[in-house]
Parts: C-alpha cells; sequence; structure tokens
C-alpha cells in the first residue's frame, strides 16, 4: 500500500513538472467589445492545425531554454483575429527558439468574440461577405496589440525572473499576429518599446504601414511573393519604410511558400525562415554565440 502511494506521489510530482508556466497579461477591459463563453482550444480541420479561439483574457505561456542567453521573444500566432494558429505559429516556434537558448512566450491575445467554432466563422465571412471580415476585426485590433505592449512591459519588468536581458526583448508575429506586431511598434512608449521585432507575412491592409518611429527597434521581414492574401506588397512597403528613416531593416522574400507557412514543411526554401531568423539576431548582436554553442 504504502509503495503504491509513493508512486502516485511520483506521478503527480512529475505531472506537476510537466505544467504550463501561464501568466495573465495586464489588461484593461473593452469598452465596445463583449465576448460570451470561455476561450476555446481545438483542431480545425479546415486548417489542419490545432487553434485556440474567442479569446477574451489575454495570457502568455512561457517556455523556458534550458540555457538561457539572455535573449527573448513574444511570439503572436495569427490566424485573422478569428482565431490563433497556436501550434505552427506559437508553440513550435517557442521550442525551435528554447533550443538555441531564447526564452519564448506564447500569447493569446483578444480576438473577435466568436461562437464554437471561429475558424468555420472567418472562413463563411471571408466566403460569402468580404466585409464582414473588416467590421469584425477593426474593434477589437486595438486591444489585441495592448496585449502585446502590456505583455512586453510585463516581460521587461520580471526580466530578471525570466533570466533575461531586459533590452534583448523581442515581439515576431504572423500573418494578424504581424499586424499585432505593428501595432506594438507603432505604438510603443520607453516601457514597452520590442528591442527588435519579426513580422512574419504581416496582415498590411488592417495595420497599414507608417513611418518608422525615431527609436524604429531593428526589423527582420518574412514573406513569400505568391501569398495569396497579397501580403509581399506590403511586407516590401514595410522594410522600405525602415530603409527609408534609416533603420535596420532586413528581408527575407521567398519565391514560393503560400501563406501560413509557420513551422510547417513543405519542402520549399521558406521551410528554413527560423534559421535566418537566428541568423540574423547573431548579426545584430541580440545572440552571442559561446564556445559550448
Amino acid at each position: 500500500m504504502k509503495k503504491n502511494i509513493v508512486v502516485l506521489l511520483s506521478l503527480c510530482i512529475g505531472f506537476v513538472s510537466l505544467a504550463q508556466e501561464v501568466i495573465q497579461v495586464p489588461y484593461e477591459k473593452a469598452a465596445n467589445v463583449k465576448w460570451e463563453g470561455d476561450e476555446k482550444a481545438y483542431y480545425s480541420k479546415i486548417w489542419q492545425n490545432n487553434v485556440v479561439t474567442n479569446v477574451s483574457v489575454p495570457t502568455m505561456e512561457v517556455f523556458r531554454p534550458e540555457k538561457p542567453n539572455g535573449a527573448a521573444v513574444i511570439i503572436a500566432p495569427g490566424g485573422g483575429l478569428y482565431a490563433l494558429s497556436i501550434t505552427s505559429e506559437g508553440t513550435q516556434v517557442a521550442q525551435w527558439l528554447n533550443e538555441k537558448g531564447i526564452t519564448a512566450f506564447v500569447l493569446k491575445y483578444r480576438l473577435v468574440p466568436t461562437g464554437e467554432d471561429g475558424v468555420q466563422e472567418i472562413t463563411d465571412d471571408a466566403t460569402t461577405n468580404p466585409n464582414n471580415v473588416g467590421l469584425r476585426v477593426m474593434p477589437v485590433l486595438p486591444y489585441s496589440y495592448a496585449d502585446g505592449l502590456s505583455a512586453l512591459k510585463y516581460v521587461r519588468e520580471n526580466a530578471e525572473d525570466f533570466m533575461i536581458e531586459p533590452n534583448k526583448i523581442g515581439f515576431m508575429g504572423f500573418s494578424a499576429g504581424g499586424a499585432v506586431t505593428m501595432g506594438v511598434v507603432y505604438n510603443y512608449d520607453e516601457s514597452n518599446r520590442p528591442d527588435f521585432i519579426v513580422p512574419v507575412y504581416p496582415w498590411t491592409p488592417v495595420m497599414p504601414v507608417q513611418e518608422a518611429p525615431e527609436d524604429a527597434p531593428p526589423m527582420l521581414v518574412i514573406c513569400s511573393t505568391d501569398d495569396p492574401l497579397d501580403l509581399a506588397s506590403g511586407s516590401v512597403s514595410l522594410y522600405s519604410s525602415w530603409l527609408t528613416a534609416k533603420k535596420p531593416a532586413a528581408l527575407h522574400m521567398y519565391a514560393k511558400g503560400g501563406h501560413g507557412f509557420g513551422m510547417k514543411r513543405q519542402g520549399l526554401p521558406s521551410d528554413t525562415w527560423i534559421e535566418r531568423f537566428y541568423e540574423w539576431s547573431i548579426a545584430q548582436g541580440i545572440v552571442e554565440i559561446t564556445m559550448e554553442q
């Protein structure tokens, strides 16, 4: 009997050690958007990916590397602001970064209020009434990038606890998460300025390209020419805005890759975009290579 109890206790301890480290991001309640029910997590057959929808309370899942190198990235998955492509544009990115010693935070920012299947809703809206997508997205977007700004401030204020350097905290966003990234960079103050940004096929139609801020952080833009949402031109304009302002910038425009590739493998050069990010981070001095690496 005692032996069984010991085994059960050991299992419980093991499960606790594997528990997710999730932080609620400080936020102000939305004045003009109302959500019903809890957020939903499920596998979408339409997108063939795990998704999260109906997020009304922003949170971050923390991914800590075994040997942190001081750099950190807050990751904003995409999904048209109706959903979060939480695996291929979230947790898998974080796990890859962890292998390089980079601490990662997968951000669940606030989304368009949806019912049982947010992916089905955006699919229906985009097919039958494309204007409705914008009408539903635009009231929520300011809260989404406010969550990004709050996440940056929180991570910086707690940098010591996370074993990171407060001047090496970046923001990476995919598609709608790229719009959140640019919302962050166009609205930051001293407390929540990202030290570098990585917009990946950013949704520039909903967050139009503006002039680069005076103290704009280094930027790496990732996209593909054959993006079916025609985001290549916006990515080029974004890069050009940094170039015009003489701010550090780089652009990787792949011939093929489509949209939403994230960490998916397609047998294309775009499969290795995250390795290009790592090389860029070394060149920018964000990550320092040691003899052990």
